[in-house]
């Protein structure tokens, strides 16, 4: 249903489909250049069409390298494999030059003189006033211009812009409102909607999907191409922005907002895809869990909504533990020793560390949990012996009996066969006569010194026989000082 209402802005042919994204690398990527990202990976793919991804880096003073290296690999990271690119406009100045050339030899671009001051002044004025923001310049009309001074504007003419949002239906903007646009600070240096006009036209995008905030944006980048007499434009879809609980704009109030961010808190990257699929997108179904090959065949833009789309930590945690949890011990092992989660000595190999994840699979939120989880598992635990008392009460002298006859049970089971069952076996029918609590409440804090954890015969059984059969014995000692 959504779809038939909007294929009339739907290409006919799925080959024709372009998206792309073009974030700048003057900051961290962050979440809400990810969710475009997918949006546009998705779109493109259902489409078998190209996803291109450019870098629009002509801000020089606040571009830098190491943001764009952190685009590449947080797409990268997230499996939203490009298919052309990565394109560099600081790469491509003599074409935008050519088109500059142009609007000048037509008489459609001029340079405007007037200082940032003025500019600025003008500004303050017309807000008092509850005016738009804009600047009408006077040179326009002068063919002497002013001698290449200032910078360069569009002309603009007095009319309606009526262009069809995928998402949001017709949008009218009124260009006296937008004053003559700003196109270059000279030359050589493009400002982002000259250059994004000639990037667009020449990389022949056929969808512009992207935040609600640019869409201001259209109107201006819509004028351009009409003075360069472009005859293929894109169609546009403005996604909702990305809010936090309070509804306000997200922002590093709300939570991280930087991708590699949750990359090194140990968020996986399916359970980032899953949540920000879903950050304005409805699939019309009560499935919540998708993958990005499931996301290519269900997504679609007729069912991206118009108001802000709620980021929910919580929300995302529950997903990451799912994915956690979808994964097998050894993928996990891999991953956190790969993500440098855990860092263990050479003495401890793989296959004892795959135990300990397969212990806290169930219970973690984040992979980067793992190393405060697990540290017993590395190291002896240190501990007051107050933490050995169940529910504070029990006398010290109990609390040692205990100890030493989960000693003695732990000495008589076999090496060969110990197990979490087998050492259960053992100390089961004696915690029942004495109390669980009373007798399992010591041994999980020997052998952890944590007040939560898995139970103690999963882990006696990692430690091993010889581990355990200390811990307790230090425990013991803990109590005598």
């Amino acid at each position: 249903m959504f779809l038939k209402k909007f294929n009339k802005i739907f290409p006919k042919k799925k080959s024709c489909v372009r998206t792309r994204i073009a974030p700048s690398p003057t900051g961290p990527f962050h979440i809400g250049n990810a969710r475009s990202a997918l949006f546009n990976y998705l779109f493109a793919k259902q489409n078998e069409g190209e996803f291109i991804l450019r870098i629009e880096d002509t801000d020089l003073a606040r571009s830098d390298s190491s943001f764009e290296k952190d685009i590449i690999e947080g797409l990268k990271w997230l499996n939203l494999e490009w298919t052309e690119g990565p394109y560099k406009q600081s790469e491509r100045l003599a074409i935008y030059k050519k088109y500059l050339e142009k609007l000048f030899s037509e008489g459609k671009a001029f340079w405007c003189p007037h200082a940032l001051d003025e500019l600025k002044k003008e500004k303050q004025e017309q807000m008092a006033n509850h005016e738009a923001p804009r600047h009408v310049c006077e040179y326009k009309n002068k063919k002497t211009g002013a001698n290449k001074r200032g910078i360069i504007r569009l002309s603009t003419p007095l009319k309606i812009i009526e262009f069809d949002d995928i998402i949001r239906g017709k949008i009218r903007f009124d260009t006296s409102l937008l004053g003559d646009i700003a196109l270059a600070k000279d030359e050589n240096t493009p400002l982002y909607n000259f250059a994004v006009v000639v990037d667009d036209f020449e990389m022949k995008i056929s969808h512009v999907i992207r935040g609600e905030d640019h869409i201001s944006n259209t109107p201006k980048q819509i004028l351009i191409q009409s003075a360069l007499g472009l005859a293929e434009k894109p169609q546009y879809g403005h996604l909702p922005l990305v809010l936090g609980l309070d509804r306000s704009k997200i922002s590093s109030r709300h939570a991280a907002v930087a991708v590699a961010a949750y990359r090194k808190t140990g968020y996986l990257p399916e359970a980032i895809i899953n949540f920000m699929a879903l950050l304005g997108w409805n699939p019309g179904t009560d499935q919540e869990i998708f993958s990005l090959e499931e996301l290519v065949k269900k997504f679609d833009l007729g069912r991206v909504q118009k108001g802000g789309a709620i980021f929910d930590i919580e929300r995302l945690n529950w997903l990451n533990g799912i994915y956690i949890r979808k994964k097998t011990p050894k993928e996990l092992t891999e991953l956190i020793l790969k993500e440098k989660f855990l860092k263990p000595a050479p003495e401890f190999k793989n296959d004892y560390i795959e135990k300990i994840i397969s212990l806290e699979r169930s219970r973690m939120i984040k992979l980067s949990e793992i190393g405060e989880r697990a540290a017993y598992f590395f190291s002896e635990p240190a501990y007051h012996k107050s933490l050995l008392s169940w529910q504070e009460k029990q006398p010290a002298e109990e609390i040692k009996i205990n100890l030493d006859i989960i000693l003695d049970l732990i000495r008589g089971a076999k090496s060969e066969n110990f197990t979490k069952d087998a050492i259960k076996g053992a100390v089961w029918p004696y915690a029942e006569e004495k109390g669980r609590g009373n007798v399992l409440w010591p041994f999980r804090v020997a052998l952890t010194g944590q007040n939560k954890s898995p139970d103690p015969f999963e882990i006696a059984e990692i430690l091993g026989k010889e581990k355990t059969i200390a811990r307790l014995e230090k425990a013991a000692q803990i109590l005598n000082n």
